[in-house]
């Protein structure tokens, strides 16, 4: 079963520094039909704008997951990790416990980007934060792993039994993913457009994905494609 969250019908709010679209209710958007998927809460495609950002502001018992699209974010957290990050350079938190954090973008271009939450497999875990940089566009067409409960190929490690993968693919490319059993996916399209076992998902699209052994991906157009494993 696949079900389909076009890009149009997601939030969408404008705060002129801030434009934001919302794939699951979050902040002053409140849709009971699209709260979560799984252990996946929160999916915010973010731009902000030039010399602006997010002032100092606290999380709590959430994994989050912030993936660049193009520009630059500058992160500084309570744990005393201050950095840039860009396409390419994943970073992770766990909020546990508490963690405060501020993101800016002090450059002249608009910074866009995925923010993700995942919730934990546990309340008040020890607050943490990783960033690593992965050959996402050095080595085009495959999914690099970047996010997992085990470190596995190298990935960051997140409190909770998912795994989150990106690839970026050329127009006619094909990939077949097999799918546990008992397990469940969501696909996020960053850019471009591609076939999952015959539906169609363009840029900004996601799809809920159970009861399916395995998906048949054919790219319709050069892509980037986030691939999420659940529980």
């Amino acid at each position: 079963m696949i079900t389909i969250r076009k890009s149009k019908d997601r939030g969408h709010i404008d705060h002129g520094w801030l434009n934001a679209r919302h794939t699951f209710s979050f902040g002053d958007y409140r849709d009971r039909e699209h709260m979560s998927f799984r252990s996946l809460r929160v999916i915010n495609e973010d731009v902000v704008a030039p010399r602006t950002g997010f002032p100092e502001h606290p999380h709590h018992d959430m994994e989050i997951i912030t993936y660049p699209i193009s520009g630059a974010l500058r992160h500084g957290d309570s744990l005393g990790h201050q950095e840039d990050i860009a396409h390419g350079t994943i970073q992770t938190m766990t909020a546990g416990s508490g963690i405060r954090h501020a993101e800016s973008n002090p450059h002249a271009e608009p910074v866009h980007l995925l923010q993700i939450w995942i919730l934990p497999r546990a309340r008040g875990l020890e607050p943490s934060h990783a960033s690593r940089s992965f050959p996402i566009a050095e080595q085009p067409g495959r999914f690099h792993q970047i996010v997992s409960p085990d470190g596995a190929d190298n990935s960051l490690v997140i409190q909770q039994d998912a795994r989150m993968h990106a690839g970026i693919f050329s127009k006619g490319h094909a990939e077949t993913v097999a799918l546990g059993p008992g397990r469940h996916a969501w696909i996020q399209v960053v850019r471009g457009s591609l076939s999952v076992n015959a539906t169609e998902l363009s840029a900004g699209d996601g799809a809920a994905i159970s009861d399916e052994s395995t998906l048949e991906l054919i790219f319709t157009d050069d892509s980037e494609v986030l691939l999420f494993d659940l529980n």
